[in-house]
């Protein structure tokens, strides 16, 4: 699979076709790569800054527990959006980009 395919796929299609070729150990490794690039994002956020919420990677992860004002939202200009073709934002509030993509069905 090349590059430029991957970059053209949907986020569900980037899914399937990650989720469908990695062991266990693999989606635990990039479950920890993607905690580590929200650091930049998610920790710096208008809606996160000053709640004591630890949590990051509200995309994968979801809701956190103790954000519970949308006073603005980073998401757009983190490159895991890019990367993954994500479309929604304030997954700290709303759940998931799977619970979002699953609501569009």
């Amino acid at each position: 699979m090349s590059e430029e395919y991957f970059k053209a796929n949907t986020f569900e299609e980037k899914i399937d076709l990650l989720y469908s070729k990695m062991s266990e150990k693999e989606k635990n490794n990039s479950r920890e790569q993607v905690i580590y690039m929200c650091r930049e994002y998610c920790g710096k956020c208008p809606s996160h800054e000053g709640t004591g919420e630890e949590s990051l990677a509200f995309c994968m992860e979801g809701k956190g527990s103790l954000i519970t004002e949308k006073k603005s939202c980073l998401c757009g200009g983190c490159p895991i959006t890019k990367m993954m073709s994500l479309r929604w934002d304030y997954y700290c509030t709303n759940g998931t980009a799977m619970e979002y993509s699953q609501t569009e069905k």
